[in-house]
């Protein structure tokens, strides 16, 4: 009888743990194919933005950026191209800064303005004040890229990861993962590599 209600209270345990493990692996963000949830960010400009502001857009680059991550500085001059490119193909970049800025002051909404008039960003450039955004995407890293597609169901997220396959050196670029997405959907033809692995800083929390 004893050894019978251990073996109980050892099954009830692992049901405890798998439903927990279940938990975690349901909040870890959007993968390919579901629908992400429109979202309104505060703009540099102050100005709140969000997706369904651009009626004529056929998708969007969404990028999960900052100022102070060495990655995200390395990059982005090339997502200054890749809005450069798409976004009068009807993709254009969305970058939103998740970092809890007590913990990086230097990606501080005044912060972000300086930097992106430095940089002559001509994109959105938005804070994630409350950092409610980023985890509904499933963003870990600065930079991080969700490539989504507009549709009658929503925007349809189809591809996740990093923008090309060298952080270091764009010069010496193999493979432009997020243009070789956008590409595929402007021609109607299936992604190749619809996820990468993100290389860059964590997000601060």
């Amino acid at each position: 009888m004893k050894k019978s209600i251990k073996l109980m209270s050892v099954a009830i345990l692992v049901l405890c743990l798998s439903a927990f493990t279940l938990n975690i692996g349901a909040d870890e963000g959007y993968k390919v194919g579901d629908t992400a949830e429109d979202f309104s960010l505060k703009n540099i400009d102050g100005k709140m933005v969000s997706l369904s502001d651009f009626k004529g857009a056929r998708g969007f680059i969404v990028t999960f950026t900052c100022n102070t991550c060495p990655y995200a500085v390395m990059y982005e001059d090339r997502i200054i191209a890749l809005n450069k490119k798409y976004a009068p193909m009807g993709y254009p970049v969305i970058a939103i800064m998740p970092n809890n800025v007590d913990v990086k002051p230097g990606d501080a909404l005044p912060e972000m303005k300086k930097r992106a008039e430095k940089k002559g960003f001509d994109f959105p450039y938005l804070i994630d004040a409350d950092q409610t955004v980023y985890p509904k995407f499933g963003a870990t890293k600065t930079p991080h890229v969700f490539v989504l597609e507009k549709t009658n169901s929503g925007n349809i997220v189809q591809y996740i990861g990093a923008i090309d396959d060298n952080y270091k050196d764009a010069s010496l670029v193999r493979t432009k993962y997020v243009e070789l997405a956008v590409d595929a959907l402007l021609g109607s033809k299936e992604i190749k590599e619809k996820e990468t692995k993100a290389i860059g800083c964590s997000i601060k929390v």
